[in-house]
């Protein structure tokens, strides 16, 4: 769902599911877009070979039972027919395997980042760390973000989504994610950017990601990790070079 709303004098995007939305949100980033058509093209193949098989077990109940074929036969096995579906699987197997292992290195491939922001998932809200931005009496910028109640909630915003300090980031920038955990298991997860990673106590997990249009995305945790796991949302907000470098100087002048 693509809603638009006036904040800080512009007009903000907002990439969400729609109610009862079963399939993918709209990808912001190169990754997500390949996930989506590997996803497709897997859905193809799996249609079609379910309805073979489904067609080949209806003609099976069809033509051998007594009434149909009261003289059983004597054959047990063939040689021909056990080469062929043992090959034709296989070859479908291989032909599946090799897109998925480029997104998987995709994946997991590692760019120089242009920033680099630490994750830290704590019960039950997120912080964030601009390890990378550091001015003259500061080793970083950090601050935590909570979901805002409804209270206090502005016309369009959505609830058990929105939060009090969103992430910013710039688009068309490669920025590495370092993801842990304070105290229990969590999940940084947005759908629209195809990252799903594990926030692991005492354990660092990096991602990163290339947003290629602006917008505010939102996630959740996605790791039960106790009574208000569902309050612990992610809201990231994504824009343009210049935007952000004004909104980092404006925030660190108002810090």
């Amino acid at each position: 769902m693509r809603r638009r709303n006036q904040r800080r004098g512009k007009v903000v995007e907002r990439d969400a599911a729609r109610p009862w939305q079963i399939g993918f949100q709209e990808p912001a980033t190169p990754i997500a877009e390949g996930i989506i058509r590997f996803h497709d093209d897997l859905m193809f193949v799996l249609v079609f070979v379910s309805v073979f098989v489904a067609w080949m077990m209806g003609r099976c109940v069809m033509h051998f039972h007594e009434k149909a074929n009261p003289t059983p036969s004597n054959v047990v096995h063939g040689t021909v027919i056990e080469v062929v579906w043992t090959m034709v699987p296989a070859r479908i197997l291989v032909a599946i395997a090799i897109p998925s292992f480029a997104l998987l290195y995709s994946v997991d491939e590692r760019v120089d980042p242009a920033l680099t922001v630490k994750v830290v998932g704590h019960q039950w809200y997120w912080s964030y760390e601009y390890s990378d931005v550091v001015g003259e009496n500061e080793e970083g910028r950090g601050f935590d973000s909570y979901m805002l109640p409804d209270d206090e909630l502005t016309t369009g915003q959505l609830r058990l989504l929105e939060v009090d300090h969103r992430l910013v980031r710039p688009i068309d920038t490669h920025i590495r994610m370092i993801v842990t955990a304070a105290d229990v298991l969590h999940a940084w997860t947005v759908p629209a950017f195809g990252v799903k990673i594990d926030a692991c106590p005492g354990r660092l997990n990096q991602v990163s990601r290339f947003v290629t249009r602006p917008g505010v995305f939102y996630g959740q945790c996605s790791e039960i990790c106790g009574v208000n796991h569902g309050f612990m949302p992610i809201a990231v907000e994504a824009m343009t070079l210049p935007n952000y470098l004004t909104w980092m100087t404006t925030s660190r002048a108002e810090g």
